[in-house]
């Protein structure tokens, strides 16, 4: 009976010699296992060196321009009609030279500069043709034609104001109204009748002035 309890008794300190073995080979393992993963978080740092972190730039909020609001755009519309219309009653005869074509010329424009315009010695750019148009009409077509003229650096361009021929008493109404009206543009720096081969009595040469850049 004696010698069975020594034989369990050894075969517990067996038993608890093996458990033990086996904890201490698993907190091995488990230690190699930390120690590997380790190295390899530190495997790039070791390959490249030390490393910092990107600082994030500092963003700029750029303020939205607000719109215009409509009804303050279109008074500043109206405004600029305002300056650039044309009136009928300006008294353009003083401004005339008294010739057999009524030629106009800016004040520091030199008579040379017309006697050169009929002498086509600047090419017709571009052309209005203002036949079959009322008044109201004609003198939008006006503005808008040197504006565009003006802008894209013509310097020489043919206005057709008819010769009234189709009008009441056979009077050229037109004709002394666009007369008016190029006396008051600033682009304009003087005009002469066209020569016959370019309209004659019914037509205006222009000469506008120099685009500026």
């Amino acid at each position: 009976m004696k010698s069975k309890s020594l034989q369990d008794l050894g075969d517990l300190r067996k038993t608890l010699a093996e458990q033990s073995r086996s904890q201490a080979l698993a907190e091995a393992a488990k230690q190699e296992a930390a120690l590997r993963a380790e190295a390899e978080r530190n495997l790039f740092t070791r390959a490249i060196g030390k490393v910092q972190p990107l600082q994030a730039p500092e963003r700029v909020i750029l303020p939205t321009p607000r719109p215009v609001p409509s009804v303050m755009q279109r008074a500043l519309d109206e405004q600029a009609a305002l300056q650039e219309s044309l009136s009928d009653e300006f008294d353009v005869s003083t401004l005339l030279d008294v010739d057999d074509q009524m030629s106009y010329r800016r004040v520091g424009i030199g008579t040379d500069v017309t006697r050169k315009l009929r002498k086509g010695e600047w090419s017709i750019q571009g052309q209005l043709d203002l036949h079959g148009l009322r008044s109201d009409e004609a003198r939008e077509a006006l503005g808008q034609f040197i504006r565009s003229a003006k802008s894209q650096g013509w310097r020489c361009v043919r206005v057709v104001h008819g010769k009234g021929l189709g009008s009441p008493g056979k009077e050229p109404v037109l004709k002394s109204k666009v007369q008016r009206w190029l006396v008051q543009k600033n682009e304009v720096l003087a005009f002469v009748q066209a020569k016959p081969s370019d309209g004659g009595a019914g037509a205006l040469v222009v000469l506008m002035a120099p685009h500026k850049t």
